[in-house]
């Protein structure tokens, strides 16, 4: 867990810095023009893969070390195994991956960037990684499951099904066809892997922090089977007005709209379960999982008006839709996944734990996530105008540079917040988190929420 965690920040790291110098490549596009590696279009995919696979993939895979003993009870497989998913995931898929696209070498699919070779090799680690924590879920039966443990299982076993249907499919089917595959990944990706894994860390956290059950284990179930009968259907709605077939794109678009009423219904769920915690709760991770689940409501909110077709038509290829996915991979996921990382830090007995550095985390990730969210929004509705009523191009970009400044200028907090997670859970005493538990809510165990949930079997799993 550890090992991951800290693989995690590093990546996170790097995948912001390459960032970084893609916002200021718009304001500047000299900056980097004679060199190859340093390109827009090949810093962007390193940047995007990064985010999701290195940062995001890390963070997930070192939760589960944590979640799933105590949600089942049981170890992981093996040890050794986990040891070759971290070499696989880290040194067969992020750095040559990274090395590759900087090359020159990739895929021109959104998402699905790294080439083919290194799309092998997630697939084994997806495949290493269900075998190393799928079957602890079957050792009690599914009635025994807890809601953390249907979402975990989800997200691995359809993200082990739809990458390669998203990664290898498109290469070898053309056209229009090909162009599908492509965009039920762009939405698989985000819905099957990112959305399951960080709901899973929001329904752990959330009790085992608060020492409060989940409002309702009903209405838990019904987001969680919502969820994975509707997000398959949506990836379609990134071609509408395309020359795939109407009715595919109006069930995308019917699929996207109901699927903001299962947001609705899971974050409704969520906050009445966090009741009497505060606004700003005192523990990190119940913190940094509210603010999470804030976004997700706004960005699937956004998401489901954003498909259909008369808003569609106004913000397509706008800063609108760059805003919306940065919502929700900086904003729900990565808020959800630093939520995950501080919640088992506290609870390993010998991890060094910095409150404050991770507070000052909180504060500027959140401060840089709605200013560029709201930035890039209204960009997007500037570009939107000046395009629909025929002005030159030209025009869109001038008009955008004040907007794309903002955006560059709050890489200031956002790379200050990564700095301060990193410093957070690398420095300060050892069992200092372990000690701010015991002072605030205690680690004896709580039997009306489960006592696998309970901080004290968290401490004995670490």
């Amino acid at each position: 867990m550890h090992a991951h965690g800290i693989a995690a920040l590093v990546t996170l790291l790097v995948s912001a810095t390459f960032g970084i110098i893609v916002a200021l490549q718009l304001l500047w596009p000299e900056l980097g023009r004679d060199t190859a590696w340093l390109s827009w279009g090949r810093l962007r995919y390193a940047h995007t893969q990064g985010i999701m696979l290195g940062w995001l993939g890390n963070a997930f895979l070192a939760f589960l070390y944590h979640g799933v003993p105590i949600l089942t009870g049981r170890p992981v497989t093996s040890r050794a195994l986990g040891a070759w998913i971290f070499g696989l995931w880290n040194f067969a898929v992020m750095v040559p991956g990274w090395l590759l696209v900087l090359a020159g070498i990739s895929q021109p699919l959104e998402w699905a960037e790294f080439p083919l070779v290194v799309d092998v090799f997630v697939v084994l680690a997806l495949l290493l990684a269900a075998v190393q924590f799928v079957p602890c879920f079957f050792a009690r039966g599914l009635e025994s499951l807890y809601v953390s443990s249907w979402y975990i299982l989800g997200g691995l076993v359809f993200t082990l099904l739809s990458y390669p249907m998203g990664n290898i499919v498109p290469e070898v089917v053309a056209g229009a066809s090909g162009a599908a595959f492509s965009g039920l990944w762009i939405h698989d990706a985000v819905g099957l892997f990112v959305t399951p894994m960080a709901l899973a860390i929001i329904y752990f956290v959330i009790p085992a922090a608060s020492r409060r059950p989940i409002y309702s284990h009903f209405l838990s179930m019904l987001g969680f089977w919502l969820l994975f009968f509707l997000y398959p259907l949506n990836g379609t709605h990134h071609y509408v007005f395309s020359v795939i077939p109407m009715a595919a794109q109006i069930g995308a678009i019917t699929a996207s709209a109901l699927l903001g009423v299962d947001v609705l219904i899971v974050v409704t769920n969520l906050f009445l379960s966090m009741r009497g915690s505060g606004f700003v709760p005192r523990d990190l991770g119940l913190r940094f999982v509210g603010m999470s689940t804030f976004f997700y409501l706004v960005v699937s909110v956004q998401g489901a008006s954003q498909a259909q077709m008369a808003v569609n038509q106004a913000v397509h290829f706008t800063d609108w839709v760059v805003g919306h996915s940065h919502l929700a991979m900086l904003g729900f996921a990565s808020f959800a996944a630093a939520g995950g990382l501080v919640h088992a830090w506290q609870r390993i007995a010998w991890a060094r734990y910095n409150a404050r550095a991770i507070t000052w985390a909180f504060w500027l990730m959140t401060a840089g996530m709605v200013i560029m969210f709201v930035d890039l929004t209204i960009a997007g509705l500037v570009q939107g105008r000046l395009w629909a009523d025929g002005a030159p191009w030209i025009e869109s970009v001038q008009a955008t540079r004040p907007y794309w400044m903002i955006r560059a200028l709050t890489g200031i907090p956002l790379a200050g917040a990564f700095i301060a997670l990193l410093v957070g859970l690398t420095t300060g005493p050892r069992g200092a988190g372990l000690r701010e538990v015991e002072a605030s809510i205690g680690t004896e165990p709580v039997d009306e929420i489960a006592p696998r949930l309970a901080p004290a079997a968290a401490v004995e799993a670490s």
